[in-house]
């Protein structure tokens, strides 16, 4: 599986020093928008997680693979080429080439993503790419999902998990729908985040969890600029010490 390393520059004398940053948590707490934000801000890397995640499992539903299949998922884990643009200004995901950055937001891959996702080889395949994104990352790389602190890269230098209301996720996440196809059913949206945490923290393979050495933030009376600036602050102090 191969990975696209865009926005990685050499670092100058004295610049800060490189900062592998993980930033957790459930849907609809900010992490998208935080992470690139702050990547942007700081000069560094940026990944998304969850957008490999779901181009597996695009690439699965679009060549026949039973999503609802183990045996037939983990059989087709090593298929599919996966890689990551990791410019925070214009990240980008392919699978066998193809651009998957529409495909991947869409409802069938939402409602298959925790199944496909579950599935130990899936896990396994892309939690070699992303530890292998990190450390080609020179500059220092925020890297967002779920089990980024506790699995993925679990050295982070600073781990950073985003909490939220359910009803301040729900709302967030309406809007982006709401954005996305003209309309948003809060009470549904609602209820697909928590069957989605709970999916997500019941799995048997690198479950949603908070690392004991994160910093929690809760989000839910913070504006998405407020956010930034608090992880902004938190990676400059550990540059600063490092």
């Amino acid at each position: 599986m191969a990975a696209s390393l865009e926005g990685t520059t050499p670092v100058l004398p004295g610049a800060p020093a490189p900062v592998v940053v993980a930033i957790d948590g459930p849907s609809g707490t900010g992490k998208s928008s935080t992470s690139k934000a702050v990547a942007a801000k700081l000069g560094l890397s940026y990944l998304d997680t969850g957008a490999q995640y779901r181009a597996i499992t695009w690439w699965m539903l679009t060549h026949g693979v039973d999503v609802d299949d183990p045996a037939a998922v983990a059989e087709a884990a090593e298929r599919p080429v996966i890689e990551s643009g990791t410019d925070p200004s214009a990240p980008t995901i392919t699978a066998d080439g193809e651009d998957a950055a529409g495909p991947i937001r869409t409802p069938e891959v939402t409602a298959a993503v925790s199944a496909v996702s579950a599935v130990p080889e899936v896990r396994a395949r892309i939690t070699a790419l992303q530890r292998h994104i990190a450390d080609s990352a020179e500059r220092g790389i925020v890297v967002e999902g779920r089990d980024i602190g506790t699995t993925v890269l679990p050295g982070a230098d600073l781990k950073i998990f985003l909490t939220a209301s359910p009803e301040a996720r729900a709302a967030r996440r309406g809007g982006e729908l709401k954005a996305q196809n003209g309309q948003a059913d809060l009470a549904a949206t609602r209820q697909a985040l928590l069957k989605r945490d709970q999916a997500d923290s019941s799995r048997k393979t690198s479950p949603l969890a908070k690392a004991d050495d994160a910093v929690e933030v809760d989000t839910t009376e913070l504006t998405l600029e407020q956010v930034i600036e608090c992880v902004v602050t938190l990676i400059e102090e550990k540059q600063r010490v490092a």
